[in-house]
């Protein structure tokens, strides 16, 4: 009994298969996609007052400044005292690389707490200003 080996249809495969790798960056850039657009909700509990029409803009990176009803002001989520509010607001502006503040503001806060705000904000920076509301 004979064994003959053929050798010459054993090569060695050095191609690398693309396919599961173009898959999972395609994913990948779907979820960041998703999570990465802007939200002019912060995840607080606001009360926004509501207006019959709204302005549409085009989506770009934005230091979110709120104002609760109890006169409370955070910057990006992280409660400010007004004393250092303008430095927070122009350390925000250089983080996010913008020149936009969206203010959202309860209701029920007061309006020359909103004036001070956006003071201070132009002040520190932003030249372009956006008031937060829900559409009735």
């Amino acid at each position: 009994m004979s064994l003959k080996f053929d050798d010459d249809n054993e090569e060695i495969m050095a191609e690398i298969n693309m396919t599961p790798l173009i898959d999972v960056m395609l994913v990948l850039l779907i979820i960041f996609m998703v999570t990465s657009s802007i939200s002019v909700n912060s995840g607080l509990d606001i009360n926004l007052p509501q207006v019959k029409t709204t302005g549409e803009g085009k989506a770009e990176t934005a230091v979110i400044i709120s104002l609760t009803a109890n006169n409370q002001v955070l910057v990006q989520g992280e409660e400010v005292e007004l004393a250092s509010l303008q430095e927070k607001i122009s350390e925000a502006l250089k983080k996010e690389g913008t020149n936009l503040v969206i203010l959202e503001g309860d209701k029920t806060s007061k309006l020359g707490n909103a004036v001070d705000i956006i003071d201070l904000a132009k002040a520190a920076g932003a030249s372009k200003f956006a008031i937060a509301a829900d559409q009735k």
